[in-house]
C-alpha cells in the first residue's frame, strides 16, 4: 500500500505565507531563504478529519526566498508510533515541535544524497510515551526524500519522492543565487507551523 498523497500541491500565496510566519519575527535580511512546514495542511481532506495523521503526505513544505515561493506535498511527522522512555536506547519516537529552528544546512542525508541536515543547532521534539515528553538535542531531524510506500520518517521532515528533485534543486538554486560559493555553508531556518484552521 502506498502512502497517501493529495492530488495537487498546496496552494498558499506568498502574502499569506508571510502573514503566517510574522509571529516568528525572523530577520529576512539575515535569513533570506526559509523552509516553512505546515503540519496538517490537509487536515480535513486527507486521512481522518480534524486529526493529525502519521504515514501520509498530509502536510506542506514551502521554499520561500526573495525570488520565489514554491509548495510541495510533505510529511512532518514520524511514520509510526513507538512509545518509550528517557533519552537512551529506549526513548520514544520523535515528532518535531512547531517553532523556528535555525538548525539546518545543506549536507548529505545518511551520507547518501543532498538534503537539508540538522547540523547547525538543537531542536525540540515530543517523544511518544504515556504521557508524551519533550526532548531537546541533536537528533538528525533532517529534511529529506520520503518514499512511495512510506513517508520514511523517524522524526524527519520528508518530501514526496516524485517532488523531491524539484524541491532540493530549487532550494540549492536559491541558496546559490543568494550566497554563491557559500550556498552549502549557511543556516537555512525551518519554521514548522501547526495548522489550526488558518490555512
Amino acid at each position: 500500500m502506498s502512502a497517501a498523497v493529495p492530488n495537487s500541491k498546496p496552494r498558499l500565496s506568498a502574502d499569506r505565507l508571510k502573514e503566517l510566519i510574522t509571529p516568528f519575527v525572523i530577520d529576512r535580511s539575515q535569513h533570506p531563504l526559509l523552509i516553512i512546514g505546515i503540519r496538517g495542511y490537509y487536515l480535513n481532506t486527507l486521512g481522518k478529519a480534524n486529526q493529525n495523521d502519521r504515514s501520509i503526505y498530509d502536510d506542506a513544505l514551502f521554499i520561500d526566498s526573495p525570488f520565489v515561493t514554491a509548495a510541495f506535498n510533505a510529511n512532518t511527522d514520524p511514520s509510526t508510533f513507538r512509545k518509550g522512555r528517557g533519552t537512551g536506547a529506549a526513548k520514544g519516537m520523535a515528532c518535531l515541535q512547531p517553532g523556528l529552528w535555525k538548525a539546518h544546512q545543506f549536507g548529505l542525508h545518511k551520507g547518501q544524497y543532498l538534503a537539508l541536515v540538522q547540523t547547525k543547532g538543537q531542536v525540540t521534539v515530543m517523544r511518544d510515551s504515556e504521557p508524551n515528553y519533550e526532548d531537546t538535542g541533536m537528533f538528525g531531524i533532517n529534511i529529506h526524500r520520503g518514499g512511495y510506500n512510506t513517508t520514511s520518517s523517524l522524526g524527519c521532515q520528508t518530501i514526496h519522492p516524485a517532488q523531491w528533485e524539484s524541491f532540493i534543486s530549487l532550494a540549492k538554486d536559491q541558496a546559490s543565487r543568494i550566497w554563491a560559493a557559500r550556498w552549502n555553508k549557511e543556516t537555512i531556518p525551518y519554521i514548522l507551523i501547526d495548522n489550526k484552521g488558518q490555512v
